[in-house]
C-alpha cells in the first residue's frame, strides 16, 4: 500500500527509482551518462538534498543547478521535449511509489522548477 513522502528515507527511495529510470532511458539517459558523465555516488546525496530542502525545507542544500544545466547544454543542446520528458519520468515515478498531499506537491514542485530551469536554460 502506498503512502505519503514523509521523510528523507523517502526522498531517497524516490529518487534512486527515478534516477535508476533516467539513466536507462533513451531520451534523456545520454545527458546523464555521456554528456554529464555523472558520478552517481557524488549526485544522489545532492538530489536527497536538495528534494527534501524542496519538500521539507531542511535547508541542507546549497547548490546552483542553473549553472549546472546552462553548462550543460553547452556541451549537448536541449530542448523543451528533454524537459518535459524528465518531467513525466518524475511524475510517473512518484505515482508508482507514493500518494498523498507531498506526493501531489513534489511533483507541482518538480515541475515549477524544470519550467524555470527549461526558460532559463533555452532562452
Amino acid at each position: 500500500m502506498k503512502t505519503d513522502i514523509r521523510n528523507r528515507k523517502d526522498i531517497e527511495k524516490l529518487v534512486n527509482a527515478f534516477y535508476d529510470k533516467v539513466k536507462k532511458d533513451d531520451t534523456i539517459g545520454y545527458l546523464f551518462n555521456d554528456v554529464a558523465k555523472v558520478n552517481w555516488e557524488l549526485h544522489l546525496p545532492i538530489m536527497y538534498d536538495f528534494w527534501e530542502n524542496i519538500l521539507f525545507y531542511s535547508g541542507n542544500y546549497s547548490g546552483s543547478p542553473m549553472v549546472v544545466h546552462k553548462e550543460l547544454h553547452q556541451k549537448s543542446t536541449m530542448n523543451q521535449q528533454h524537459f518535459q520528458h524528465w518531467n513525466n519520468l518524475f511524475s510517473e515515478t512518484v505515482d508508482k511509489l507514493f500518494i498523498g498531499i507531498k506526493a501531489n506537491e513534489i511533483k507541482e514542485r518538480a515541475s515549477n522548477i524544470a519550467q524555470v530551469i527549461m526558460y532559463k536554460t533555452l532562452s
